[in-house]
């Protein structure tokens, strides 16, 4: 049966209990005290007359109580078939919205009018629901359609570096071979930014506790000759900031802030400012870099997947553009936040908010 159905059965089997249990009440608090043999009734100032008896009574009531009961049932088979019809179209329209959706439109939305009720907020809800849901499908596809152009890229490189040394055997086969390793580098290292996305995007993580104080030495320590290669100066500093996390993870997402922030430089004499800090509940690591002046639209697409900001890049690590895509993914993956603005003198400054835990026990 269906809930509407049940509905209706419902009210109505509500409505012949109450009506049975109210003739109870007549029967128990009336009719019993009425004398089932005739009496004379006779008054002082009235004129004598017969007292009606039990069975007189029952004669003339029971007839119109079985009407009403009829009545009560026949109302409240229509009156409930209407009020759950009137109730359940909430749910009507949220299941057309769901049928919408399973054929793949994520567009639609119930956008239930009237109070704010159960229903409302079940609607909502449901909305809310659809709407991340059809941003995150529209982010995949838009990441799938990137990550297959930029691995298409050197797929395509390595064909025709092939297809060129097989129609000239005198070429120069180290040449060759020295571009294929570059290209072929290239491709490994975009393969494992995917992964390393891939598995942050997952959650497929132990947390432990965290110190960003401590990975924020150890990514300047590992970047430091690409710092010096460039002429760019990094500078450290700030308080202990306990998290909890991956520590491979958060490691990653240190070295990528600070290695995009060497080589998206000035071209001489550029610099860097790592630090780390504390907040109420959060903790805080800040990535500054100097270079040229940035607005704060332009700032904020910098964590899209495969945007490289080529204006501000060195050729020679132009990296697979994914390394704040992938910083964005690990902080999200932590329930934290990032957010990029530029700075006033030019260069862009990015701050990591995560949540603070406690360095013993790694809890919030």
């Amino acid at each position: 049966m269906s809930v509407r159905l049940k509905l209706t059965l419902s009210y109505a089997g509500f409505l012949m209990v109450a009506g049975l249990l109210l003739l109870a009440a007549v029967w128990l608090f009336l009719l019993r005290y009425v004398p089932d043999r005739g009496m004379l009734y006779n008054p002082d100032d009235r004129p004598a007359g017969v007292f009606p008896i039990r069975s007189a009574l029952l004669e003339v009531f029971a007839p119109r109580a079985a009407a009403v009961l009829a009545f009560l049932l026949v109302f409240g088979l229509v009156g409930g078939w209407i009020l759950a019809g009137r109730m359940l179209a909430p749910l009507t329209r949220i299941t057309e919205a769901t049928r919408s959706a399973t054929h793949g439109s994520l567009s639609h939305r119930v956008l239930l009018p009237g109070r704010s009720d159960e229903f409302r907020e079940l609607a909502d809800a449901f909305d809310a629901m659809l709407a991340r849901l059809e941003a995150h499908v529209a982010e995949q596809q838009r990441f799938a359609a990137n990550a297959s152009h930029e691995l298409r890229t050197p797929l395509a490189i390595s064909k025709t570096l092939l297809d060129v040394a097989r129609a000239d055997p005198h070429a120069d086969t180290g040449e060759v071979i020295e571009r294929l390793h570059s290209v072929n580098a290239r491709a490994i290292d975009l393969t494992e930014a995917l992964l390393l996305l891939s598995r942050a995007n997952q959650r497929s993580f132990i947390r432990e506790p965290v110190d960003l104080s401590l990975l924020a030495e150890e990514a300047t320590e590992i970047l430091l000759p690409l710092a010096e290669k460039h002429g760019v100066g990094v500078e450290t500093g700030g308080d202990a900031a306990a998290t909890g996390g991956s520590p491979a993870l958060l490691l990653q997402l240190t070295t990528n802030l600070v290695h995009n922030a060497i080589v998206h430089n000035l071209p001489d004499g550029g610099a860097v400012r790592v630090t780390t800090g504390v907040r109420p509940g959060t903790v805080v690591l800040t990535v500054e870099n100097t270079g040229e002046r940035l607005t704060p639209e332009r700032a904020a697409t910098f964590a899209e997947p495969f945007h490289r900001g080529t204006e501000r890049v060195h050729t020679d690590h132009a990296g697979v553009g994914l390394g704040l895509a992938i910083a964005r993914t690990i902080t999200h993956a932590h329930d934290g936040h990032l957010d990029l603005a530029p700075r006033e003198g030019g260069g862009l400054r990015v701050t990591v908010e995560l949540p603070a835990v406690s360095a013993s026990s790694g809890t919030p």
